[in-house]
């Protein structure tokens, strides 16, 4: 006689086997989901890639090599590893990575998630550091059509746009001029220590000022850093022009923004609807827009973002527009694994069921009180012989 207790081999593989089925069903069942706002992200990355082709085309225009090796993406848009005009260290890896245009996307997903709607006002801080991240940031926020106050710090680290005469004002000047863009910055400081280009040569922050006038760009220029972060809060409450600003967007380490170099790891990177409650060193122009409540958009760790929206690491060639789980993610189907999930909870149910019967009949034979008919017994209780 078959035996279809639990534990026996052909329960077991039945069950496996029902898993295996189910497990396939379920698979087989994911399919691509856009994310929410995929219209909105994929003109923002196609605006970004448009801006980066541009730069390029000027750069080629203009005679300039573009280097191979450090820049294999051919884009223009990483610099030298030293210049008169470089302030910080830099790696090479993040300035990679930050060419991706798909990073307008991440950007759009953070303005959105705040809360921002069309003809908010915005006020972003901008370095050298991250021209090509500077073009994403600009790229979401005229899709969004929302009203963005530039203030730049024009020192760059290390593979930036640290091209004394290609900073990243000068970027701006050239998307602005072509119409691919439609803002710039309306101030801009040297950038570097103390914000006023300590650590710099004096040839390296004459360069920078050159810059900034020929850009027609307000110079920022105090002699204490605290006045520089004030001078700012300034600005953007003077650009505003009595709108409030809803959302504060930092690209890169400038020290006018940050306050303190601390402080980019004190404000995790990403959407800060509420800063931490810390004892910041210097409170810098983030740490005073948190404080007010409004919506901190910290993008400092390249890496952390890749990977929180499946954006790939220092990518060749670079990824066309739409490229990424910030745009789309693959879903299970609700109704397929509900099945699934319920024959598997039921068979199992059943013979959970069929095996505390039988172990009841068991137990009911071993004590000696499992009675099958009264009719095999006489009048006296003595079983027929």
């Amino acid at each position: 006689m078959l035996n279809y207790r639990a534990k026996s081999n052909i329960v077991l593989g039945f069950i496996a086997l029902l898993s295996l089925f189910a497990f396939i069903a379920v698979e087989n069942s994911k399919k691509e989901v856009r994310e929410e706002w995929y219209t909105e992200k994929l003109a923002a990355a196609r605006l970004s890639q448009q801006a980066a082709l541009c730069l390029k085309d000027n750069r080629l225009e203009a005679g300039v090599f573009i280097e191979e090796v450090n820049d294999p993406n051919q884009t223009s848009l990483i610099g030298q590893e030293y210049t008169q005009i470089t302030t910080d260290r830099g790696y090479i890896d993040a300035k990679l990575s930050s060419l991706n245009p798909n990073l307008a996307a991440v950007v759009v997903q953070y303005l959105k998630d705040a809360g921002l709607e069309e003809n908010d006002h915005v006020a972003i801080a901008f370095t050298g550091s991250f021209p090509a991240l500077n073009i994403s940031v600009i790229a979401a926020v005229e899709v969004l059509k929302l009203r963005p106050i530039i203030i730049s710090s024009v020192g760059s680290s290390n593979y930036g746009a640290n091209d004394p005469f290609f900073t990243w004002l000068d970027m701006e000047s050239v998307l602005f001029s072509s119409g691919v863009l439609h803002h710039k910055s309306v101030a801009a400081s040297i950038g570097g220590g103390f914000d006023e280009g300590r650590g710099l040569s004096p040839e390296g922050r004459a360069l920078i000022v050159d810059a900034i006038n020929r850009n027609n760009v307000s110079l920022i220029r105090e002699d204490h850093l605290n006045a520089s972060i004030e001078k700012r809060m300034q600005i953007y409450r003077n650009e505003g022009k009595g709108k409030p600003v809803k959302a504060y967007i930092n690209v890169g380490g400038g020290i006018a923004s940050l306050g303190h170099s601390v402080n980019a790891s004190l404000i995790p990177t990403g959407l800060n609807i509420d800063i931490p409650a810390v004892n910041y060193p210097v409170r810098g122009v983030i740490v005073q827009m948190g404080q007010k409540k409004i919506p901190v958009i910290q993008l400092v760790n390249i890496k952390e973002i890749l990977s929180r929206f499946g954006l790939p690491n220092s990518p060749v060639p670079l990824p066309e527009p739409g490229n990424g789980g910030i745009f789309v993610s693959m879903k299970y189907n609700l109704v397929v694994t509900s099945v699934a999930t319920f024959i598997l909870m039921l068979v199992i149910v059943l013979i959970y069921i069929a095996e505390k019967k039988a172990h009841r009949l068991g137990s009911d034979v071993v004590h000696g009180t499992f009675n099958p008919s009264s009719e095999n017994k006489d009048n006296d209780g003595i079983m027929d012989l």
